[in-house]
């Protein structure tokens, strides 16, 4: 890997250069604000630089934003009263009160977090993560039973759903096994949102290949995934 810089105005871009099998140029802006860029060994430096240039407006905005993401969710630590919390694609405030019964509800726009001891920051931050373990696997499996009897017409397998942590993707799909994996991070995502990704994974069982078949058939399917992609992209804390 190498990296290089790109000047845009008075900014600087700084980039690493990946060479991989693949058959697109990809470009990856990771959470802690990394550009990365991958291309096969074949692609001219020249060519990457230009690619990079004539992305450098939207990769600039893409950065400062997670550097500005970066700022707030450093502050948001303490798992603490009024403290906000992100749950499909709205903030809500967090409310925890000392209890014996140890939970996570989500009442009339407030998540309570009820706990033994206030200041135990390791069992506030298990306990929402089981929370947000079991919505996950409640909601997605919700959004999945809407959407998979669309594919099923054109003999998509009915899938096993797997949630996991990710760092670049919010799914992925592995077609050999019949099973789509999902970002847990997607629950702070509108339910829009975890439409597109699900059907995105449900279509890399037709079309393994990001190619225009792939997004032609995304298209018919729903026509303003590019939207609900953008908010992703743009609003809820990563990019694919």
């Amino acid at each position: 890997m190498n990296t290089y810089k790109v000047k845009y105005g008075v900014d600087n871009i700084t980039f690493v250069l990946e060479r991989k099998k693949v058959k697109n140029l990809n470009l990856n802006i990771r959470v802690n604000g990394e550009v990365i860029i991958t291309a096969r060994e074949e692609v001219p430096l020249e060519f990457i630089i230009g690619f990079v240039e004539r992305k450098a407006s939207w990769i600039i905005k893409q950065t400062k934003y997670f550097k500005d993401h970066a700022a707030e969710s450093t502050a948001i630590k303490e798992l603490v009263s009024g403290e906000t919390v992100k749950y499909l694609g709205k903030q809500y405030r967090l409310k925890v009160q000392e209890r014996e019964d140890e939970r996570v509800k989500y009442f009339r726009g407030y998540i309570y977090l009820y706990v033994k001891d206030k200041n135990n920051y390791k069992r506030k931050e298990e306990l929402l993560s089981v929370w947000f373990q079991l919505k996950c696997r409640e909601v997605f499996k919700e959004i999945y039973n809407k959407i998979y009897p669309v594919l099923s017409k054109y003999n998509v397998p009915d899938v096993e759903i797997s949630i996991r942590k990710m760092k670049s993707r919010w799914g992925s799909c592995l077609a050999q096994k019949q099973i789509i994996i999902l970002n847990r991070e997607l629950i702070k995502a509108p339910k829009y949102c975890i439409e597109y990704v699900i059907l995105h994974e449900l279509v890399h069982l037709i079309y393994k290949e990001h190619n225009k078949e792939f997004y032609d058939f995304i298209y018919t399917l729903m026509p303003d995934w590019k939207e609900r992609k953008r908010i992703l992209d743009e609003e809820i804390v990563m990019i694919l």
